[in-house]
């Protein structure tokens, strides 16, 4: 009996997928990504507590030069950043179609270019120049609100559908 056992071939532990989205399949921001920027903006008030005041304020106040390591702006992760934005707006209804007149909404293709954005404000983080990364999340900031804001609305126009055709019903 032992010896079946060990002829068996072995499960298969598959793959794990972890979903790093986020919002939920409602266009929800997910408690995790909540708790995420919480965190982070905690850790900025903290840094911004600890920095030395200025004793008395000056005429006019020139920001120290960045030192000679830090990361320089790049034209090219700017129109990166942009293209994807701009896309994203598109598909948030920002544009219309020139056929139709009527603006054009694709909530899915705006979550999955947000989430880009995301993933690459993720994997360069510490390596933009600062004007890089003020664009990048000014950027996201706008375009996360802009995707709630419309499928609040979408989910309203569709309860109102229903509504609609329940009452039509004799």
């Amino acid at each position: 009996m032992s010896d079946e056992k060990h002829n068996e071939p072995k499960q298969d532990e598959g793959f794990r997928v972890i979903d790093r989205r986020p919002f939920t399949s409602e266009g929800e921001l997910r408690p995790e990504v909540a708790e995420l920027e919480a965190r982070e903006a905690k850790l900025e008030a903290q840094r911004e507590s600890a920095k030395p005041k200025p004793a008395a304020p000056g005429p006019e106040l020139v920001p120290p030069p960045p030192p000679a390591d830090a990361p320089k702006h790049s034209p090219a992760f700017e129109n990166l950043v942009r293209m994807l934005g701009s896309n994203a707006a598109m598909v948030l209804g920002g544009y219309t179609d020139p056929r139709t007149g009527q603006p054009m909404i694709d909530p899915e293709a705006a979550r999955e270019l947000i989430d880009m954005l995301d993933a690459l404000r993720e994997k360069t983080a510490g390596n933009l120049a600062p004007e890089d990364d003020n664009l990048l999340i000014d950027l996201l900031g706008k375009l996360k609100m802009t995707y709630l804001e419309v499928n609040q609305a979408l989910a309203k126009q569709a309860q109102q559908v229903a509504v609609g055709k329940a009452k039509a019903r004799p």
